[in-house]
């Protein structure tokens, strides 16, 4: 491969990058506590990192096993310091259905932990699927 070559597949693997960061979905995230039993998978454990779909991302069930990266955009109320910053990648093993459902992904409390802060309750999010 030449280096002409090679510099044009690092410059359009870069963009590619930056444009899969540009496209992430907007939304909201809150918490919950109890992991099971779980609509996609009952009574078997999925560990903590995991996340109940909204009806919008739900797909009839489809939403099950799909990853998705989140990471907290800012604050839906008056907390202070919402965000911590970075990110967290969690599996949907959960419906979370209208009317109750007040949030896109409703994260497990460790996955909401590790990218905000547990006072706010609720907070805007940016997410990908991967």
């Amino acid at each position: 491969m030449s280096k002409a070559t090679a510099a044009v597949l690092l410059v359009a693997a870069v963009l590619g990058l930056v444009s899969s960061a540009c496209r992430a979905d907007q939304g909201t995230a809150t918490y919950y506590t109890v992991y099971t039993p779980s609509a996609c998978y009952g009574y078997q454990d999925q560990g903590t990192m995991i996340a109940a779909a909204s009806d919008a991302l739900w797909d009839g069930g489809a939403a099950c096993g799909r990853m998705y990266t989140v990471s907290c955009a800012g604050g839906t109320n008056a907390t202070p310091n919402p965000c911590k910053g970075g990110s967290v990648t969690v599996k949907i093993v959960d419906r979370c259905p209208s009317p109750g459902c007040q949030a896109t992904l409703d994260l497990s409390q460790q996955a909401f932990d590790a990218i905000g802060n547990l006072d706010a309750g609720k907070i805007l999010i940016n997410y990908n699927q991967v």
